[in-house]
C-alpha cells in the first residue's frame, strides 16, 4: 500500500484543491493568501514569504468565489511548515458552508463522500 493512500485513508474529510482569491485576516492586517486546498474541516495555505503565523491568533480567511459569492471562515492555526500553513475552521456561517458544500460536491464528484464529511463534522 502506498504511504499517500494510507493517509488519505485516515482523513475525516476530503480536501480539494481550488485556485480562487483569498485573503486572510487577524483582526489588524489582511494578507492575499495562495489557497493549497480546502475542505469541510478547514484549508492549507502558503503565505507571503513576510507573514508567519502565529500559534493563539484567530484568523478570518475570505475565499472569493464570485463577484457576489464567497466563503467566509473563523481559522485556528493547526500546523505551520515551509511553504504550507494549516488551519482548522472552528467557526463558519450559514450562507459559507452552503458555499463550501456546493463547490465540494462539483469537485468531489461523489455524493457519498461529501456525506461521509459532513458526518465527520457533525460526530454522526
Amino acid at each position: 500500500m502506498q504511504k499517500g493512500f494510507a493517509a488519505n485513508e485516515r482523513r475525516h474529510f476530503h480536501r480539494i484543491a481550488y485556485d480562487a482569491p483569498a485573503w486572510l485576516s487577524d483582526g489588524e492586517k489582511t494578507w492575499p493568501v495562495h489557497l493549497i486546498d480546502l475542505s469541510l474541516h478547514g484549508c492549507l495555505l502558503k503565505f507571503p514569504a513576510d507573514r508567519i503565523a502565529q500559534p493563539g491568533t484567530d484568523y478570518k480567511l475570505t475565499v472569493q468565489l464570485g463577484d457576489s459569492i464567497a466563503i467566509r471562515m473563523n481559522l485556528a492555526l493547526v500546523r505551520d511548515a515551509p511553504e504550507r500553513t494549516g488551519f482548522e475552521c472552528t467557526h463558519i456561517d450559514l450562507d459559507s458552508i452552503c458555499e463550501l458544500r456546493r463547490l465540494l460536491e462539483l469537485n468531489l464528484g461523489d455524493a457519498s463522500l461529501l456525506e461521509r464529511d459532513l458526518n465527520a463534522l457533525t460526530g454522526a
